[in-house]
């Protein structure tokens, strides 16, 4: 009896553990859809899928393909990877699909084995995990409130009918955690909350890169930023109409570099209030940005080299360039500044001195044929694609030094 009654109470305890399990959740939106996972470099994760709500667990292993034969049939999915379901930039594993198919459920049912924890175990876990996924409708919950280095990158790239990103809770981030997450994802219409003040090395790098639907970006609330930590994060969002506030006043290396690149729907810049400039900070930050009329301030007076590189690059529809109120220049600084800019018919400057011809090497190519160059006294009247634009009247000023 004693015997019988200990049986139930196990049997009552694995019910209630499994109710209370949050399995990622396959749904087919057609009939016939499938689902398989391929492992990279040998990569071979504990997975199991069940077809029956769990009442039975099969093991998935790499090249099998799984049918959910009707519309609505359910796949449960799980497995026991303390160490991670990934391991590495070359060795992970990656969903591939047919039909029609919508996610749901904990993706942590992967690492736990039921979808509770809210821990990453370790670097690249979930990388590319639904990569080229292009039958992928709907993501997976991703609850983890701590990351790991590289742990969602590439995750949903290419995935061309997902709609909707997951929420990221996360507040702390790290090194390349959200990095192409979302990249190439043309169908995706609203991006999720970003609420991280506290970011890392290349933690939003190209995130939404190629999403030519996205047309608003979400807040980005963080005064302290990290080398590359917005690097072409909108880069190709040719649909983007609105930028983000961006109330940092320091930078770091390659912060904003192309953050905007491509963004041809882009009308109006963020202010851009930073004081404390680092190398290649701007660089071609609005670059192919066709529809910007006007250019932020630039109110920095001490340059760094790289820092404006490329920054308008192709902006057609700009005719006025921002005041630059510097007075010494840096290496490349300036260098393809305002290049292809066919509309700028106005440029201002504080600098006395070309210095070596690669600060301001090609930063007036074909601009406007004709405008007004405002400079100071003492400045050389050069003229070229590395000067004064060709054509162009000049207007001098007297400089702060000469007051």
């Amino acid at each position: 009896m004693r015997k019988l009654f200990t049986a139930f109470i196990l049997l009552l305890c694995a019910t209630c553990v499994a109710s209370a399990a949050n399995y990622l959740t396959f749904t087919a939106e057609e009939d016939g859809s499938t689902f398989g996972i391929v492992n990279n470099e040998d990569n071979n994760p504990d997975l199991q899928y069940s077809l029956d709500g769990g009442e039975t667990w099969t093991a998935l292993t790499g090249g099998e393909k799984v049918t959910l034969a009707h519309k609505g049939d359910k796949a449960l999915l799980r497995g026991d990877n303390p160490q991670g379901f990934s391991k590495g930039y070359f060795k992970y594993s990656t969903f591939n699909m047919t039909g029609k198919a919508a996610a749901s459920g904990s993706v942590m049912s992967l690492i736990d084995g039921l979808g509770l924890s809210t821990q990453i175990p370790e670097d690249y876990s979930f990388s590319h995990l639904f990569s080229g996924c292009t039958s992928l409708t709907q993501a997976p919950e991703l609850p983890a409130m701590t990351l790991t280095r590289n742990c969602y990158s590439g995750m949903f790239s290419g995935c061309t009918s997902l709609t909707q990103a997951p929420e990221l809770p996360a507040m702390t981030l790290t090194r390349n955690c959200y990095s192409g997450m979302f990249s190439g994802c043309t169908s995706l219409t609203q991006a999720p909350e970003l609420p991280a003040t506290r970011l890392a090395e290349h933690c939003y790098s190209s995130m939404f890169s190629g999403c030519t639907n996205l047309t608003k970006a979400p807040e980005l609330p963080a005064t302290t930023l990290a080398d590359n930590c917005y690097r072409d994060m909108f880069s190709g969002c040719t649909s983007l109409t609105q930028a983000p506030e961006l109330p940092a006043t320091e930078m770091s290396f390659y912060c904003y570099n192309s953050m905007f690149s491509g963004c041809t729907s882009l009308t109006q810049a963020p202010e851009l209030p930073a004081m404390t400039l680092t190398r290649n900070c701007y660089s071609g930050m609005f670059s192919g940005c066709t529809s910007l009329t006007q250019a932020p301030e630039l109110p920095a007076t001490t340059l760094t080299d790289h820092c404006y590189q490329y920054m308008f690059q192709g902006c057609t529809s700009l005719t006025k360039a921002p005041e630059l109120p510097a007075t010494i220049l840096a290496y490349e600084c300036y260098s393809s500044m305002f290049s292809g800019c066919t509309s700028l018919t106005q440029i201002s400057v504080s600098f006395n001195d070309w210095g070596d011809g690669f600060y301001t090497d090609e930063w007036v190519y074909n601009v406007a044929p004709t405008g007004t160059f405002i400079c100071p006294k003492a400045l050389p009247l050069e003229y070229g694609e590395d000067r004064i634009p060709k054509g162009w009247k000049f207007k001098s000023e007297v400089s702060q030094a000469e007051k």
